[in-house]
């Protein structure tokens, strides 16, 4: 399998101040020059995934064109913002120094200047997202508890009544390095920024359906990413409200998540410790899922769930193709992908939505 790997090249001088008296005649030694080159790496399948799912229809065609312009600013080698942290290692992990930048570019220089000693440097890249026109957008997910390194992480608001969150509107990128910052030698770290989010599409095949609306959800993805070791936290699965993507054909409707990653068959496994992070490694049960409430033309409202045995992983595009039914019931296309059914839904008591 093939993946699109592209990368931003931040080169960031560092002056780190010594500890020299301010009495010294002889100031040559206060400061010491260090480099910290940062890497915004994105490791995607998304090229592959719409040649695989689309390439093959003509159909399609307009599907794939309109899902690689609504995912334009999620798989992109630009970095609008970067959030820089520098914590300390010896004590409770608190913070030392941070600073903010927007970018808007795919390189710059900054300039910092924090004492000499032991840290572990936090970088956290698109947290601020704008509107085309440059306008802020609201903000999808937030960095929270960054006062100490091991509280760090990032997080997603949700409306506690409904437990509904939005797509993600970025890409979002982290790393994090020790660094062991040494007094009148010569030193450069390398800073590895990767993807941790991740998106989701579902492609329906509305002809002869004779629907008159659709809303669609997704399940089953974390709620949270600890900045500190890199790992993701499932405390509870809130309906991630999948966005329209406007499909210029008349017959296919498409939706897509933009959301952290599903939980894996093999926990360990991440993009960075394997050559072929987006294999399709089949789970026994569901890892995430799509809800899918289609109003049909008589009023009546269906339910489907599909259930995904495959994960979701960071970086990664996931497509699943399915037909409608007139009854309002989907029927999903891959062989990894189960589906239960439950029709006039809206006769049924239990979870209701503002349709």
């Amino acid at each position: 399998m093939e993946f699109r790997l592209r990368h931003i090249a931040i080169s960031i001088l560092v002056a780190f101040a010594s500890s020299c008296s301010l009495i010294d005649q002889d100031m040559s030694d206060c400061e010491t020059d260090y480099h910290l080159d940062y890497e915004l790496r994105l490791v995607t399948n998304m090229t592959t995934e719409l040649q695989t799912q689309l390439s093959t229809q003509v159909e399609l065609s307009a599907t794939a064109t309109a899902l690689k312009q609504h995912l334009s600013g999620i798989f992109t080698d630009y970095a609008h913002d970067v959030n820089l942290s520098f914590y300390d290692v010896k004590e409770d992990s608190v913070i030392l120094h941070n600073e903010s930048h927007i970018m808007d570019a795919n390189q710059s220089s900054y300039t910092l200047y924090i004492p000499v000693r032991q840290y572990m440097h936090v970088a956290v890249a698109n947290l601020q997202p704008t509107y085309p026109d440059g306008t802020p957008a609201p903000k999808d997910v937030n960095l929270i508890g960054m006062e100490k390194c091991h509280t760090s992480h990032l997080e997603q608001p949700v409306n506690s009544v409904e437990n509904i969150i939005k797509s993600h509107n970025t890409g979002i990128f982290s790393a994090r390095l020790p660094m062991d910052i040494k007094e009148g030698i010569d030193q450069q770290f390398d800073v590895k920024l990767y993807m941790v989010n991740c998106a989701s599409s579902i492609a329906l095949d509305t002809l002869g359906s004779g629907i008159r609306d659709i809303k669609v959800f997704a399940s089953g993805f974390a709620n949270g990413f600890n900045l500190a070791d890199s790992t993701y936290y499932y405390n509870f699965t809130p309906q991630v409200q999948a966005d329209e993507v406007k499909v210029n054909d008349g017959v296919f409707m498409c939706f897509c998540a933009v959301t952290f990653p599903s939980k894996d068959v093999d926990d360990t496994k991440t993009v960075i410790e394997t050559d072929d992070p987006y294999v399709s490694t089949v789970a026994d049960e569901a890892l995430w899922k799509y809800t899918i409430y289609i109003t049909c033309s008589d009023g009546s409202i269906t339910e489907t769930v599909l259930s995904v045995k495959v994960p979701l992983r960071p970086g990664q595009f996931k497509l699943i193709r399915a037909n409608i039914l007139p009854d309002g019931s989907v029927v999903p296309r891959e062989p990894y992908v189960g589906a239960s059914v439950c029709l006039n839904w809206n006769e049924m008591p239990g979870w209701e939505i503002d349709f």
